[in-house]
Formats: C-alpha cells, structure tokens, sequence
C-alpha cells in the first residue's frame, strides 16, 4: 500500500472521529450518558472497521473487497454499546436519544471509512441540526408522569376516576388492577403537561370520590 493511500485512509479516520466528536459535544453539553470520547471513539472505530472490510480481499486487493462482509456487523454490534445508555428509572426511559445517535454516528463512521465523504458530512449536519432545532420546538411541550394508586371496594368507582381524569386533562398511559378479598387497588400511569401537573388539583379532583382512597401519588 503505497503512501498517498495511506494518507487518504488517515484522513478518513480524522474525518470520522472529527464528525463524531462534534455530536458528542452537542450530548456533552445536554449532559448525556454519552459524551465526546464515547462518540469519537464510535465512529473512529466504525471507520477503522470499514477500512479493514474494504482491504481484506482476495489478494489483499483492495479493488476485490466486499466492504460489506465485517462492516455489516457494526450495525448489529453498535446495539450492546446503544443498550447501555437506556436506563429506567420510576418507570420512565431514558436515554433512546443517545443510544440512537450511537448508532447514528457509527453510521457516520462508516460513510467516512469507505470515502463518502458527502454523506458523512451531510449526515453529522442534519444530526446537529435536528438535535438542536427539536429540542427548541419541543421544549416548551414539556410532558410529566405522574403515578396514582388508590383503592375502592367500589368498583363503579373506578369508571368514575378516569372520567374525572381525562375531565381534568389526564391521559392513562397504562393501568392494573389488583383484586382483593374487600376492595379494589387500581394502579394507574398518567401523562399531563408540565404546567397543568399540580397534586392539590389532582387531589380535589379525587376528593369528588368518597369509595376512592389515594395510596400513593408522585411523578415519576
């Protein structure tokens, strides 16, 4: 492999770890699970990855390759680094954003390492762009969970709760219910907007309802 060949693969892993850092920085400054180093080395290490598929060949041709052949498991393999960054926590998920600009930049990665170096640039702009632009247009729609368990031995009561749920804008995201020997507890997750979410206002709303007694009321 002769110099200038070298030199254009070096570029194309500058390329890519540059193209993946500035993603990172954008997570980075969200205070992300994944940050800088984790995206660089993402993308750096896709690059690497294409370039190896791209040279082993019959021959060590790099004319013959198939790049397909190894990089194609980046695709499936960049899933246990994306899975990582996906926590629950009181029954909410965060971190699909972040596993899924992972696997964006691996992509990224990829483009670079086998020279299409239009793709990986367009790429990495309409990943910053709709980061930012999406996060502007959407952070004034801000969403709360809200979990609410109660029990009644009524169960009429139970109809008559989330219909004065939705009357107070409450949408059930899911619910169960658990029946006991004398009454009913109803386990219910709800989703508001932020700035209708008050527990007093959830509270009176409840208060309506003598058979309904509030175990248990928080955001989560």
């Amino acid at each position: 492999m002769d110099l200038q060949m070298e030199l254009m693969w070096l570029g194309r892993l500058v390329l890519a770890g540059g193209l993946g850092a500035l993603i990172g920085l954008e997570r980075s400054l969200r205070a992300k699970e994944a940050g800088m180093r984790t995206h660089f080395l993402v993308a750096l290490g896709s690059a690497v990855i294409m370039l190896v598929s791209i040279y082993i060949a019959d021959g060590r041709d790099p004319m013959k390759s198939d790049p397909a052949r190894i990089a194609a498991q980046v695709v499936s393999g960049i899933g246990f680094i994306g899975a990582g960054t996906i926590m629950m926590h009181k029954h909410s998920v965060h971190g699909l954003t972040t596993a899924a600009g992972i696997w964006t930049v691996a992509g990224i990665g990829l483009a670079a390492g086998c020279g299409l170096y239009f793709i990986a640039c367009a790429g990495t702009a309409l990943v910053l762009i709709g980061l930012e632009v999406l996060h502007f247009c959407t952070k004034n729609v801000k969403v709360k969970n809200i979990q609410l368990v109660f029990k009644t031995k009524n169960p009429e009561c139970i109809a008559a709760v989330t219909d004065e749920l939705a009357a107070l804008d409450y949408k059930i995201v899911r619910y169960s219910v658990d029946t006991g020997k004398e009454n009913y507890k109803v386990n219910l997750y709800l989703r508001t907007h932020n700035e209708l979410h008050d527990e007093k206002h959830l509270l009176d709303g409840m208060a309506k309802h003598k058979d309904a007694i509030v175990e248990k009321l928080e955001s989560c």
